[in-house]
């Protein structure tokens, strides 16, 4: 059964320079809720989840990502996927440039200068690795409540999965290209460092790459390369605010796909850039025993006011790719009455592969719906001051604490109140949270 997933990129909420322009970006998402609905009406299908590569909002402050958050609750809803789906990797702009002082200027200088064993050595400093965080700050929360977090050690803390056929999955991995950005970046001038290079291989798992960057903007680009071709079936990045699409043989057997989006809502439309988006659907070719990834392409028509498939960048294909994929044949082959027909099965589930509700990015507790809902509202909807009550009153917190808890402890703390079956208390709490703010109004 194939899984579909709406891909954006670079939605940029809060860009909007007057209110001429706020209107029409809001307009062009409003159509894209419509046109993605169509879509999948037209399909009879619903979507397994969203993909965001980066740049969800302008400027990383937090009031873009509560209209973001409300956005995506509604385009989830049209597409028929839980909230808890939808998927993020950071850009640029979720980099909270204020953030940067001189300080943390020179640091990221530094490393871009002396290369991975700075940037390695400022990961393992407890001060260091944190102090390149700080920037993160808006988003952190904002990821964290969809299990998306930013692993502290400058790893990928939690991939996500989804099952095609018995014994045949993808592997969604997604990396931080952001981590050394700073209020100006050139091609070329980012690392992605050995930590998130080294991507998992098993049989029976084909891998998903995730990123914000194309891979041409690192230094240790030759390096992320030889692991990504060797390892990964399907690279999705955004950034560059044009769409791109490169399916290459790396050897005998092996394909990778490299695809490029669009921007969902660039800084300047024009004749070059306009609002476009994915609808990609990822299914397994049984007669080949390969990953089948078919792209649909929607991009704005200007003359009509709505979206429209991209004919241009198909360039007279049909979307569909199958992609020679060794990691399936690395497992035993399903038997094809194994598949369910698309007609007898549901939208495939976007499962957590590592536990993204514990302190340390280890799986501690099982995450079920309910769990995933309260770390989404958590995370997403409460300010720093109402989940530092919360924390209080049910994590066994010192009640004189007063300071603010670094994202590492949050996570540990909000992690134990589950673990000791609180579970049912930390909804109320939430709920009079969020009733109390709606009172003050």
């Amino acid at each position: 059964m194939a899984a579909i997933f709406i891909h954006l990129s670079d939605i940029h909420f809060g860009q909007e320079k007057d209110g001429g322009q706020y209107k029409t970006n809001t307009d062009a998402k409003e159509r894209l809720m419509d046109d993605v609905h169509s879509e999948l009406m037209a399909r009879g299908a619903k979507a397994s989840g969203i993909i965001v590569t980066g740049d969800i909002a302008y400027s990383a402050q937090p009031e873009e990502y509560i209209a973001a958050g409300i956005w995506l609750d509604q385009l989830a809803e049209r597409v028929g996927c839980d909230r808890e789906s939808i998927q993020m990797v950071p850009g640029n702009h979720d980099i909270d440039r204020a953030a940067i002082t001189p300080a943390l200027a020179w640091k990221i200088d530094a490393i871009r200068k002396e290369g991975e064993s700075l940037l390695d050595a400022f990961l393992d400093d407890d001060k260091d690795r944190e102090s390149l965080f700080t920037r993160f700050s808006a988003y952190r929360d904002f990821a964290e409540a969809y299990g998306c977090d930013l692993d502290s050690q400058g790893e990928y803390s939690a991939d996500h999965s989804v099952e095609l056929a018995p014994g045949r999955s993808l592997r969604f991995v997604r990396l931080n290209s952001a981590l050394i950005c700073s209020k100006r970046d050139t091609v070329g001038s980012l690392i992605l460092g050995a930590r998130q290079r080294v991507i998992p291989e098993e049989g029976g798992e084909e891998v998903v790459v995730l990123m914000h960057h194309p891979l041409h903007w690192f230094m240790d680009t030759i390096e992320a390369r030889k692991y990504i071709e060797s390892r990964a079936r399907v690279v999705i990045s955004g950034h560059e605010h044009f769409p791109s699409l490169n399916v290459s043989t790396v050897e005998a057997d092996c394909d990778l796909m490299m695809l490029a989006a669009g921007a969902t809502a660039p800084d300047d439309v024009g004749e070059k850039y306009t609002y476009k988006y994915n609808i990609l659907e990822f299914d397994w070719d049984p007669l080949s025993d390969a990953l089948a990834v078919t792209i649909n392409p929607r991009t704005w028509d200007d003359s009509h006011k709505r979206f429209s498939k991209d004919h241009e960048f198909l360039a007279g294909t049909h979307g569909q790719h199958v992609l020679a994929s060794p990691n399936f044949r690395r497992a035993v082959r399903p038997a094809l009455s194994d598949a369910k027909p698309a007609s007898e099965a549901e939208a495939p589930k976007v499962s957590a592969i590592v536990n993204p509700i514990s302190g340390t990015g280890k799986a501690e507790i099982d995450i079920t719906a309910r769990d995933r809902t309260l770390r989404l509202r958590f995370f997403r909807d409460l300010n720093e001051a109402q989940r530092l009550k919360i924390l209080i009153d049910l994590a066994d917190l010192p009640p004189d604490v007063s300071q603010k808890l670094d994202h590492t402890l949050e996570r540990a703390f909000f992690a134990r109140i589950l673990t000791k079956g609180r579970g049912k208390e930390l909804a109320a709490a939430i709920e009079k949270a969020l009733s109390n703010a709606e009172g003050t109004r």
